[in-house]
């Protein structure tokens, strides 16, 4: 059971992760960086919360 919340929350953060990218690379976003701003407080949410369930699922299915 506990490997298929590992599973799971691995694939919710690779999601997020994808996710978080796009919007950092958007076109809003490039503009918003080229304008002095730095990268959208939405996409560092999701970059940061992929990372963070791709390191406990990993750990949720890796670990004995």
């Amino acid at each position: 059971m506990k490997q298929y919340v590992g599973i799971a929350l691995l694939i919710v953060g690779v999601v997020l992760l994808v996710l978080g990218f796009q919007e950092f690379v958007a076109f809003g976003s490039r503009i918003s960086r080229a304008l002095g701003g730095g990268p959208s407080e939405r996409a560092w949410l999701l970059m940061i919360g992929g990372v963070v369930c791709t390191v406990l699922g990993s750990m949720g299915i890796f670990k004995k």
